[in-house]
């Protein structure tokens, strides 16, 4: 079991986490969405958290009426979040406001899963995921959807923008595949058939344009190179149960974490031999979010639906690796 320097804990009673994503202004700062009854039934929460000297402390909530299941950060505005919930809708929160959403938007007629704001200069466009089985383009300032993209044959799970390619967006699916998308082009670019189950979450390499990850209901993590699909670049095996999400390390070009149904999250560098670096062991429940900090080096956040939010340094991250 890992170690975990300069950790903090918060309690959400009564919530379960879906989703955690580090502030892109304020180091220390996250975001958790999350859903009550493990998001079958009841309402949903916003909760900003922030980690100071005496620990994790609540900066702000905001109920929603269905289970909220994902959030991003603005990258234009650092008090501005969307997340996205169980009635479709996805809606924009103002920290600096004292309730409701500034606007909601519902357009997709299931459940909406992803949501993820564009991280390239220069555009500010949010593309969401559905059960639906479409992703849709928004800019923020309009009121409605910008595109639609259609041709999964399953629920979307995840949506994540291209960190260096503008107009770029990788999605994952219960259809066992990953594809890659260009909001300027109606169709996909890419199907790549990823696994033999269902592809539960991705994400781009920050340091590789070409290079993403998958994690899957088999337990396993792929990498794959968008130059040649054919067989993945890299396997990890070491989950014993479906994978709820992938992130790649914003400081190390080799280094992916994932959080899993197994109640663990787990390091791995894919250049090494022996690639799983450590397994942390601290929910005792479902671990869906998780989220590494642009600010602070090593910085992890994860939530479960044991109502946990953590906050920590992993050892294996603590090091120079």
């Amino acid at each position: 079991m890992g170690t975990a320097a300069g950790a903090g804990a918060l309690r959400l009673p009564g919530l379960h986490g879906y989703a955690v994503e580090f502030s892109p202004y304020c180091p220390g700062r996250v975001a958790c969405a999350a859903a009550q009854y493990y998001g079958m039934a009841g309402c949903g929460t916003l909760a900003v958290l922030e980690q100071n000297e005496a620990g994790i402390v609540l900066l702000r909530s905001f109920d929603w009426n269905d289970g909220l299941f994902d959030v991003t950060w603005s990258e234009n505005n650092e008090n501005v979040l969307i997340t996205c919930s169980g009635d479709g809708s996805l809606q924009i929160w103002d920290m600096a406001k004292t309730k409701g959403p500034l606007q909601v938007y519902k357009e997709h007629t299931l459940e909406a899963y992803s949501v993820d704001w564009s991280q390239t200069r220069g555009e500010q466009l949010v593309v969401s995921g559905s059960w639906d089985q479409t992703a849709k383009l928004w800019d923020p300032a309009v009121g409605k959807s910008l595109c639609t993209f259609k041709g999964h044959e399953g629920v979307i799970y995840s949506t994540i923008w291209s960190p260096h390619i503008p107009g770029c967006f990788a999605s994952a699916s219960g259809d066992q595949t990953l594809r890659i998308w260009d909001v300027k082009t109606p169709g996909v670019k890419l199907v790549i058939p990823a696994h033999q189950a269902e592809v539960l979450s991705c994400d781009w390499c920050k340091y590789d344009e070409n290079l993403l990850v998958t994690g899957a209901v088999d337990c396993s993590l792929k990498g794959w190179d968008l130059r040649n699909i054919r067989q993945p670049v890299f396997v990890l095996l070491g989950h014993t149960y479906a994978i709820r999400r992938v992130k790649f390390s914003p400081f190390h070009a080799t280094i992916v974490a994932s959080c899993s149904y197994d109640f663990t999250v787990r390091f791995w560098d894919f250049s090494k031999p022996n690639p799983l670096l450590e397994t942390v062991e601290h929910h005792t429940e479902f671990t869906c979010g998780l989220d590494l900090s642009l600010h602070k080096r090593g910085q992890v956040v994860d939530c479960a639906w044991d109502e946990l939010v953590k906050i920590y340094t992993p050892s294996c991250l603590a090091a120079p690796v």
